[in-house]
């Protein structure tokens, strides 16, 4: 998925909102004000090519598990890396993947919102549009 891809899959997450509290380089995605992802671009110094990247939630141990498997998949930048992956789309994830990630990422944000501002978004959103197929059952 390249940033512009990633950026819409983002916000087609229910109440999906973009801020961009840390400047204009780094788009930031919000459920009821809490943040689920972000996503920048920047610039290779050695090769001058842009490089997308985002950060999601995960659950610790899956979060350890994928950076494991895809080289791409490392400790989140300027967060808690126990709890959130920076993910490079560098092609080397396959896309149903990266979506997975961010289905997650926003689901564990959902499940964490207060009753009072989680039992809305249940009321009108179906299990998988709120927690995806990992999460329903």
């Amino acid at each position: 998925m390249d940033y512009q891809e990633t950026r819409t899959y983002l916000l087609n997450k229910p109440k999906a909102r973009e801020d961009f509290p840390f400047g204009p380089d780094t788009a930031v995605f919000k459920i009821k004000g809490k943040m689920f992802a972000t996503l920048m671009q920047k610039k290779d110094a050695n090769t001058d090519q842009k490089i997308t990247q985002m950060n999601l939630k995960c659950d610790p141990e899956e979060a350890i598990m994928l950076r494991d498997v895809f080289d791409a998949v490392i400790p989140g930048y300027h967060m808690n890396k126990r709890w959130w992956n920076t993910v490079i789309l560098d092609s080397s994830i396959p896309d149903g993947e990266i979506q997975r990630m961010i289905d997650n990422s926003y689901a564990l944000v959902v499940k964490g919102l207060p009753k009072k501002e989680r039992l809305p978004l249940e009321l009108s959103y179906s299990p998988h549009e709120l927690y995806g197929l990992q999460n329903v059952g």
